[in-house]
């Protein structure tokens, strides 16, 4: 009786607190490196990781993709999941990622003593949303496979009604640390390599 109470309680603590949403931008400072070789660096490994790149620009040090939609179990060669809460919430969930990645001087730009050019940083940002899909009205138990969707008993298929299409959002459900320090880990990996 004992261990259910603590599977129960371990249960219950990692349900609802995966993820945290005040969790501040992950960031490194490469040694040795200029603004250019970050921002290349931060697309290459983004488009390796399936991500469509919306905004590269070296020169303001930013560079910013397109939501990507989480990986599914049988997906193996995407590593969009970065821990497992999240590999079970984009199987149960349409979940959406977008990442932000800002290069910036680590003292505000303040010239070193020797007068060379300052060390960059790469913050990175990773916001993750979840599609709401309002229900179908359902006049029975018979028809309950039509909650989300217009299918039949036979076939399913996601066709939204129009009155759905209209009340579907994607809601914010705030950052992904770990996916964040993943491509953090990777970009300075590359930077390592072209060295």
């Amino acid at each position: 009786m004992a261990w259910c109470v603590l599977a129960a309680v371990a249960l219950s603590l990692s349900g609802c607190g995966g993820q945290n949403a005040t969790t501040p931008t992950q960031m490194i400072c490469p040694d040795g490196v200029t603004r250019a070789d970050v921002v290349q660096a931060a697309g290459d490994v983004l488009t390796r990781m399936h991500f469509a790149i919306e905004k590269l620009d070296a020169e303001q040090g930013i560079v910013r993709t397109r939501p990507l939609r989480g990986a599914q179990f049988f997906e193996f060669w995407r590593s969009d999941n970065a821990s497992p809460y999240n590999g079970e919430e984009a199987n149960l969930q349409s979940v959406r990622r977008s990442v932000e990645l800002r290069v910036k001087p680590e003292d505000g730009g303040q010239r070193t003593e020797d007068g060379n050019t300052p060390r960059w940083c790469l913050e990175c940002t990773v916001s993750v949303q979840r599609l709401s899909l309002p229900p179908n009205e359902v006049t029975g138990t018979s028809q309950a496979y039509r909650i989300h969707s217009a299918s039949m008993p036979t076939l399913q298929r996601i066709e939204v009604t129009p009155q759905q299409r209209r009340a579907m959002a994607w809601i914010d459900l705030g950052q992904d640390p770990d996916l964040a320090a993943r491509i953090l880990h990777r970009v300075e990996e590359r930077l390592n390599r072209a060295d």
